[in-house]
């Protein structure tokens, strides 16, 4: 334990209330500080003096205790009703400063359980008050708060190298799905493995008959789709391959069921929140104990589900249904399973820059909603690469992936050691023995 003295914050702190409406506020030359970490502004001030602001309502919303920032500021400032600022009485006793670290370093396990309230979570000033911190000499808190300064500023530039590293990794993957379907990947493949015409591993003119032939023989009312145009092909693609619309190599393109779900159940319900870069992510699940449902709505191993609605971001995202589970999926999503082709391939092609900008060039329908209904997806128009040529380009495209995924994995790893480090930097400082 600490050697140093323990107080309480009431006894050597004014606690006082914010008193300026955030969302009434006139904006000006001062900061306003409220719950989150960038700052409003504000015409007028209220205090002139180093503070630390605690917000005194949840950071969760109703009927969760949390808090997720705890303000340090200086100077000419206005404060937001939902905080409060606590002023140390005596610079020379109390940094403010290093009261602010402790604070938002323990808030946690100091502020966060004194929290009260059923539905309106919140932390009255009285109890914040009762808080007792650690006091070591004044020159011993200036040089902590120094070191956390210095550390937040390392973790600062750390932070920010990750997450450039996370979007190279980012438009990396992307580079090579593109790559994959223009058909740069396989080059040197190709100079290996000639066309044989009439044969459809190696000559996709005959591997597209076979697809039609085969759908004509399970459904002859099939509305035939029109022709590609010139215009409609968004890159040049090597010889042996064609273009060809997505509902003339895939079937089965059907939205999922509207049924409600609940948390509990004996059969998962896959919504668009467990689509995820090509692949099914199963946390978050929902279920359904509905057999009829079941039934109707099962999914099948290499099922692809397309995600029909909702934001930009959202529209458009594709995944592979690898599972042998039974499993059901929501009415948002669009099922479609490939004919006579590799559907890894085509959840390549769906993955691709090429249909994300396609989704966003006709996502808008007449209300002018984001939606991609089945009947647009269909005309969706896809390069078509011989059989064995697509399964060259999954097997390449997995062997890239797989290293980006490492590198990822890496980036998260090396952040978690760095939070832990400062945490345990933090810890030693504050337990100064």
């Amino acid at each position: 334990m600490s050697l140093w003295k323990k107080v309480k914050i009431g006894d050597v702190c004014k606690i006082v209330k914010g008193m300026t409406g955030i969302a009434s506020a006139k904006p000006g030359e001062y900061p306003l500080v409220v719950t989150a970490v960038e700052r409003k502004t504000c015409s007028d001030y209220q205090f002139d003096c180093e503070a630390v602001c605690i917000p005194l309502v949840s950071s969760s919303g109703h009927g969760k205790k949390s808090l997720n920032n705890v303000h340090y500021q200086s100077g000419k400032f206005a404060l937001g009703t939902i905080l409060c600022a606590v002023i140390p009485n005596d610079p020379k006793e109390l940094d403010a400063r290093y009261l602010h670290q402790y604070l938002q370093f323990y808030k946690d396990t100091v502020l966060v359980p004194l929290m009260k309230g059923a539905a309106n979570v919140s932390l009255s000033m009285k109890d914040i008050a009762t808080v007792e911190i650690p006091l070591p000499p004044i020159e011993r808190q200036r040089e902590l708060s120094a070191m956390f300064i210095s550390l937040q500023e390392k973790s600062r530039q750390l932070r920010v190298e990750s997450e450039k590293q996370i979007e190279y990794a980012k438009q990396l993957r992307a580079s090579i799905l593109q790559d994959a379907i223009e058909g740069k990947l396989t080059a040197d493949w190709r100079e290996k493995h000639p066309v044989k015409k009439g044969n459809p591993d190696y000559d996709a003119e005959v591997l597209i008959e076979k697809i039609l032939l085969e759908k004509q023989e399970k459904s002859k009312k099939q509305k035939p789709l029109p022709a590609i145009t010139e215009d409609e092909k968004p890159f040049a693609i090597p010889t042996g391959w064609k273009w060809v619309r997505l509902g003339n190599v895939c079937d089965g393109f059907m939205y999922g069921t509207s049924a409600k779900s609940s948390n509990e159940g004996k059969c998962p319900v896959l919504r668009m929140g467990n689509i995820q870069n090509g692949k099914i992510d199963w946390e978050k699940l929902v279920y359904t104990n509905n057999d009829e449902e079941i039934e109707k709505y099962e999914l099948k191993k290499f099922d692809l589900l397309f995600n029909r609605t909702n934001s930009r971001e959202m529209v458009g995202k594709t995944a592979i249904f690898e599972s042998e589970q039974k499993t059901i999926y929501a009415g948002y999503l669009v099922k479609f399973r490939p004919i006579l082709s590799n559907p890894y391939f085509i959840n390549d092609v769906l993955n691709s820059k090429t249909h994300r900008e396609w989704c966003n060039e006709v996502k808008a329908d007449a209300l002018g909603q984001s939606n991609i209904n089945a009947e647009k997806l269909k005309n969706f128009v896809t390069p078509l690469p011989p059989l064995a040529e697509q399964d060259e380009i999954v097997a390449h495209v997995e062997k890239h992936l797989e290293a980006i995924t490492q590198f990822e994995t890496q980036i998260a790893t090396r952040e978690t050691l760095t939070k832990q480090l400062m945490q345990g930097l933090l810890k030693d400082a504050f337990e100064e023995k």
